[in-house]
């Protein structure tokens, strides 16, 4: 796994080892952040099943501002500490070793403009995710979820101001973006892509 531009371009991650860790494809997180590329710079990002840490990693070679980064398993806090301290993030990466669950109650409302989701598939933790979020409101205005899951998840409905964007199916897994909209603007765009 390697950064794949901005200030820590090219710079190799630790992995972690274990099939409960299933690390975001390169190709995939290529995509993701062809997708996002105009709305990382100076927000606040939650990395919510970091794993590596290796997609708020990206986010912060981009130009965000700061990264949370939340996962259960001790191996994981471990491997995205020492990614932060060899990509010169420690001072802006802030690690959690929790569940997603007792994070997100706990997390300030409107405290990121942007947040990954990428839990292990066929677990349903996706879905709760997504819901406990939008029911917390952790994102600010125009800030957007990425969620990373099965092409089979079914994922909730948004609650207003939450609308939910396009979703990129590649392969077996799919993309689901949701965003948060003020007044007007709150309109569900209901594009699908695939590639």
């Amino acid at each position: 796994m390697k950064v794949i531009t901005g200030s820590a371009r090219g710079r190799n991650l630790v992995s972690v080892e274990g099939l409960e860790t299933r690390p975001t494809s390169q190709r995939t997180k290529e995509s993701i952040f062809n997708i996002i590329q105009f709305d990382i710079e100076g927000r606040s990002v939650l990395d919510l099943f970091a794993g590596t840490g290796q997609m708020g990693i990206e986010a912060l070679s981009r130009g965000a501002t700061d990264a949370v980064f939340v996962d259960t398993r001790r191996d994981c806090a471990d491997a995205i500490r020492k990614n932060l301290e060899h990509t010169k993030f420690s001072d802006v990466g802030t690690v959690e070793l929790t569940d997603f669950r007792a994070y997100i109650k706990r997390a300030k409302p409107e405290s990121f403009g942007l947040i990954f989701l990428d839990p292990p598939y066929g677990t349903g933790m996706l879905r709760q995710a997504v819901s406990q979020i939008m029911r917390c409101d952790l994102l600010c205005y125009g800030g957007m979820i990425v969620c990373e899951g099965d092409r089979s998840d079914e994922l909730p409905e948004p609650i207003a101001p939450y609308c939910k964007g396009r979703e990129y199916v590649y392969g077996r897994t799919k993309i689901t973006l949701y965003i948060k909209k003020q007044g007007e603007e709150h309109e569900d765009s209901g594009v699908s892509g695939q590639l």
